[in-house]
């Protein structure tokens, strides 16, 4: 992949084709209790993390690759990017990418809708990561709970699938940034009707690819992109 192609727009998927799903493919069989295990390694640590899945509440129950390739890039950066900040991940689901802030060392607020909540507790208390993460819902579109702290870092990862929620995700994302908070977001491309999402975010946001990831022409010809969101 020339390094023009590699700095195209995320839209520019788009232009390849797209598949008729609303939601992802998940694993035909996923049952309660299945479990994966995950190792991130970079500089200074190797991250490993262990996941307890469950596809009965919906997708977020189960592991995605814009998810994992979010908790390697965190990896990559160290745990000096992460120590001691006020992480936000939305739509958690099981909680890779959060569990793997806060074994990096920061303070991380897991977010989703209810029926995933108990998943994430099991997660945290598989990982023993109790006193680095809270476990709280969030609905996209509604008043942020007051224990949320506002964020220095927030992590999206495989968020784009369900029409409805793009306008809903946007004024969270708008409701959550201030001026310093730093926001990386990992999409997957799956159909021509998320370009919907990225005209809503553009109206609030501006993106450019992560300039500084090695693994970014891999995962790239999988139509995965990892952006940094600035607010207007």
């Amino acid at each position: 992949m020339s390094d023009s192609d590699d700095d195209r727009d995320p839209l520019d998927h788009f232009m390849q084709g797209s598949s008729e799903s609303i939601v992802p493919d998940q694993p035909p069989s996923v049952r309660h209790g299945d479990t994966l295990q995950f190792s991130f390694s970079g500089p200074d640590t190797t991250v490993t993390v262990n996941l307890i899945l469950d596809a009965s509440p919906g997708c977020g129950g189960v592991a995605w690759p814009a998810g994992e390739v979010l908790a390697q890039y965190l990896v990559k950066q160290g745990s000096i990017s992460l120590q001691g900040k006020n992480i936000l991940e939305l739509g958690s689901g099981t909680g890779l990418v959060g569990l793997v802030a806060g074994m990096l060392g920061g303070n991380v607020y897991l977010t989703d809708q209810a029926p995933l909540l108990n998943i994430m507790r099991e997660n945290v208390a598989m990982n023993k990561l109790s006193s680095r993460c809270v476990v709280t819902e969030l609905n996209w579109g509604e008043l942020v709970p007051a224990d949320i702290p506002r964020p220095n870092v927030i992590l999206v990862a495989d968020c784009v699938y369900f029409e409805p929620a793009f306008p809903l995700l946007v004024q969270t994302l708008c409701d959550l940034v201030g001026a310093d908070t730093e926001v990386l977001f990992c999409y997957k491309k799956r159909r021509k009707a998320d370009k919907q999402f990225f005209a809503l975010l553009k109206k609030k946001f501006k993106w450019t690819h992560v300039p500084d990831d090695p693994a970014r022409a891999t995962y790239s010809r999988d139509s995965i992109s990892l952006l940094w969101l600035t607010k207007l």
